[in-house]
């Protein structure tokens, strides 16, 4: 049996393949338990690097051992990394053809769907369809512009007259405005005064003749 037979628990020739969930938690398991051993392994590295230090200079033989044996872990330790990554892609690729399928299993799903719809649909009966919904559509305009359309019961007026009508109505409105205008230049307005009233004598010109007057009875007196 080959390693991925015992990975995923394969039988014989005849035996069933795992399905592709079984296969990707198959490898989950191994990533968990790859991934203990590196813990180990590390520790390990750790103590035999300790023992090396610790016997350096005492004990020459065992230092050398525990280098040794720190050189075999460190090796186990690359290649289960190596391990790790071939698992890690394994993996990645089994989930992705995993979503592939279901993603396929669904669109197959939907086409039957659509195919079904589309079974006792014909094309011409669709045509006459909306042939007639288009048709219904438009009566259905019509009938509301024909509602809408504004109706006045007995009144049937010529709108020509209704206009003339208006703008005798105007005509007079302005005439009756010239009259107001026209008879306010007929009031009479009071005449102007044609004689001058008589000016009040300045206070200066006053002065002055009391002035003569007290000089003259001086020279008369001499």
């Amino acid at each position: 049996m080959s390693l991925f037979g015992k990975i995923f628990g394969t039988g014989g020739k005849g035996g069933k393949g795992p399905t592709p969930q079984e296969a990707v938690q198959k490898l989950r398991e191994t990533e968990e338990m790859l991934a203990k051993k590196q813990d180990f392994l590390e520790k390990k590295i750790e103590q035999e690097l300790l023992t090396a230090k610790k016997n350096g200079t005492k004990n020459k033989r065992a230092a050398l051992q525990a280098l040794k044996r720190k050189k075999r872990y460190e090796k186990q330790l690359t290649q289960i990394d190596g391990t790790l990554s071939t698992i890690e892609f394994q993996r990645e690729a089994l989930e992705n053809a995993n979503t592939n399928t279901e993603v396929l299993k669904n669109m197959g799903f939907a086409a039957k769907a659509m195919k079904a719809a589309h079974e006792n649909m014909d094309i011409d009966k669709v045509d006459d369809l909306m042939a007639d919904i288009t048709e219904q559509q438009e009566l259905a305009q019509e009938i509301s512009d024909v509602i809408s359309r504004p109706v006045g019961f007995g009144e049937d007026y010529d709108e020509d007259e209704l206009i003339a009508e208006l703008e005798e109505l105007e005509q007079e409105e302005l005439d009756k405005n010239l009259l107001v205008v026209e008879g306010t230049e007929d009031i009479s307005l009071p005449n102007v005064p044609s004689t001058s009233l008589p000016s009040k004598p300045a206070k200066k010109k006053v002065e002055e003749d009391e002035d003569d007057m007290a000089d003259l009875e001086a020279w008369a007196a001499n």
